[in-house]
């Protein structure tokens, strides 16, 4: 046992590793682990990291922030290039933890095995540098943490997404092996998750060349729930090893726990050793199937990755494209693509989905490439979550998820619950009530921003760079967080004064204000009413509660889009209702009852947003490096802007054309 290499005094973790995922009920030194060392006081009183950490080679200077996880090795924090604003993942290692020549080669050894690795499946290395008291490892940012926090989360996750997910884990690890390179301690804890949903393999502090059989090195190292029966049994390690724990995390994420998993670690062994586990009945029979015949005590009767893929629990199982950002905490809803769906899809390539060519097109080829993508979405209903075009007196509105264009009107007994929710308010505990019978509707929004948009690009002399922005823009309120909870509840985002929404289903709205403490809700018919949030009706008590879920999903799990770089924070009073939103497979788009717009691009995380400011419009892009710039439309039109900016204008306005004219 002395050799083994899970104990977290001797472990490092990467990125947002969390210690506990794993752990059995019983203590592992009860069953048999070695005790950790006794440390001398200045190893246990770690110093803190400072708030600024600078590379003096380079003189790039990086702000810390949250701490994403530890163990008994390294910390790992949030920190921001104060140059340009991009966020990393850093790894810390304090010098006193590798002061032993073995030690220092093992992060050597780490470093110098990552740089090598370029794959879309595998956590990005940037660079490394050091000082007198740390090492620092830069590693892309995932956002989302990582499969063990969302199995943690969900206990058991779905086919489809255990299918998303092996997919993209058996690709990240088909290239190491093709580079000859096994990983050595695949679990849950070591597969992350960025912003998009897509997942990363990390933490190669165990990863090892590929040897011949007689080179396999003997020492037992990994996760015990994880470990081979040949690497127990000091047979070494093959890629066939990586595949074994490949099944253990299939298993786990079906199951809700590992398969070999006991109170006991010398009980947990032997039964890996036996490959001694259950098939619970509540499995899939292909799924049943495909963990059979992965985990084989006899490497060389396991399935290959290749098999894997083969297998008919891939073959004949629905596996999504995407997953939702929900999908982190609880069961999201999935449907296989119709070909129109397929149809979209090809199309979308076209537009987002390659290299930039080097020759730029023309405005009018661009123009009628556009048009053709958004009318083919337009005329296969895809990804359409239109279910209104105007918000009126006794008009329902249902923008989840649905492919109808238009509502249906209330039921009887639907308006008469409305009239009974408004009569128990008026003139009891409403602090205020008002009717907007010239409130904005969503057609009059997209129609006065597509003129905007369009009187703009007819103008627009041809520029290769953006001009001059506001050197300090106006406050205004905009999204910085969102999430689709449509197959259930709504639509939530947070804006950028804090203030957090819900547009739900049945198309009433409901926010929480001025730090929560004040209440705006709407009805369909557009009649408002404010509270106190000590005062709230028992009837709004749910969907309060439900904004506050959301609201709290997103604090937790979201970071926010973009900085506006504005000296003045929008006022906290400022509640813009979100009247409808929109999704293609490749924009979010979002109207507001103060006449704004605005639209997230997912692939590059850019952002349009048009504000209107009394009579004229303040058009606010934030690029992908989350740095943004402002200027008047008419400056635009004037001056001109990139072809990036250009042709986005091109798609909104295309966009807002085929919604108005459906």
């Amino acid at each position: 046992m002395d050799s083994t290499c899970f104990n977290t005094a001797q472990r490092h973790s990467c990125q947002m590793m969390n210690p506990d995922l794993f752990k059995p009920p019983a203590d592992l030194r009860q069953a048999g682990q070695p005790s950790k060392p006794n440390r001398s006081k200045t190893e246990q009183i770690r110093p803190e990291l400072a708030q600024l950490v600078v590379d003096t080679k380079t003189g790039r200077s990086y702000s810390k922030g949250k701490l994403l996880g530890k163990g008994g090795f390294a910390r790992c924090y949030e920190m921001t290039d104060l140059a340009n604003n991009k966020m990393y993942a850093v790894k810390v290692i304090p010098q006193s933890r590798v002061s032993k020549p073995h030690q220092r080669d093992k992060i050597t050894n780490e470093i110098e095995l990552h740089k090598t690795l370029q794959h879309k499946h595998v956590v990005k290395f940037s660079h490394h540098f050091e000082d007198q008291d740390n090492i620092y490892i830069f590693l892309e940012l995932c956002s989302r943490k990582s499969l063990a926090h969302i199995w943690k989360a969900r206990h058991t996750l779905t086919d489809p997404e255990v299918r998303y997910y092996l997919r993209q884990i058996i690709s990240g690890l088909k290239y190491l092996h093709s580079k000859g390179i096994l990983h050595r301690d695949l679990k849950l804890g070591n597969f992350f998750v960025n912003e998009n949903m897509e997942l990363r393999l990390g933490d190669f502090g165990l990863a090892a060349k590929l040897e011949t059989v007689e080179q396999r090195k003997k020492t037992i190292c990994g996760t015990p729930n994880y470990l081979a029966p040949e690497v127990l049994n000091r047979q070494g390690h093959g890629t066939e090893s990586d595949v074994w724990s490949l099944g253990c995390v299939m298993y786990t994420l079906l199951c809700g726990n590992p398969p070999f998993e006991t109170l006991d670690l010398k009980e947990t062994y032997k039964c890996i050793k036996e490959v001694r586990y259950s098939l619970p009945p509540s499995l899939s029979p292909a799924a049943q199937k495909l963990i059979s015949a992965v985990l084989q005590k006899n490497p060389s009767d396991r399935l290959t990755l290749d098999q894997i893929l083969a297998h008919e629990y891939f073959s004949k199982g629905f596996t999504p494209d995407k997953l939702p950002p929900s999908a982190c905490v609880m069961v999201p809803e999935l449907n296989p693509p119709s070909p129109a769906k397929k149809f979209f899809t090809k199309m979308a390539k076209s537009l987002f989905g390659k290299k930039k060519s080097k020759v730029e097109k023309n405005p009018t080829e661009e123009k009628e490439d556009i048009s053709k993508l958004v009318s083919g979405m337009m005329k296969h209903s895809i990804s359409r979550q239109i279910s209104y075009k105007t918000v009126g007196v006794n008009e329902t509105t249902s923008p989840a998820g649905q492919l109808a264009s238009s509502g249906p009107l209330d039921t009887p007994a639907e308006e008469e619950s409305r009239k009974s929710v408004s009569r128990s308010f008026k003139g009891t505990v409403a602090s205020s009530t008002e009717v907007c019978e010239d409130a904005l509707t969503p057609a009059a929004v997209a129609e006065a921003a597509m003129n905007a948009l369009n009187s703009c690009l007819s103008t627009m002399p041809a520029a290769s760079k953006n001009p001059p922005c506001l050197v300090k823009p106006k406050p205004f309120v905009w999204v910085t967080k969102w999430v689709d909870y449509s197959n259930k509840y709504g639509f939530g985002y947070q804006l950028s004064n804090q203030n957090v929404g819900v547009l739900f289903n049945e198309g009433t709205h409901l926010s929480l204000c001025d730090q929560r403490r004040t209440v705006h809700y709407c009805l369909t018919n557009n009649k408002h009413f404010t509270f106190q949030a000590n005062a709230l009706p028992e009837q709004l008590q749910n969907q309060k509660h439900i904004v506050e879920l959301m609201a709290n999903y997103m604090e937790q799990n979201l970071m926010e889009g973009g900085d506006l770089g504005c000296d003045e924070r929008p006022s906290p009073g400022a509640c813009p209702l979100l009247l409808q939103w929109m999704k293609t497979d490749h924009a979010l788009v979002m109207l507001f009852n103060n006449g704004s717009l605005q639209v997230n691009f997912y692939t590059d995380h850019t952002k349009v947003i048009l504000s209107k400011l009394s009579d004229s419009y303040v058009l606010t892009y934030i690029s992908r490096e989350r740095l943004s710039s402002s200027y008047p439309l008419s400056v635009l039109g004037e001056r001109g802007s990139s072809p990036e900016l250009r042709h986005r204008l091109r798609y909104v306005t295309q966009l807002l054309q085929h919604y108005a004219s459906a």
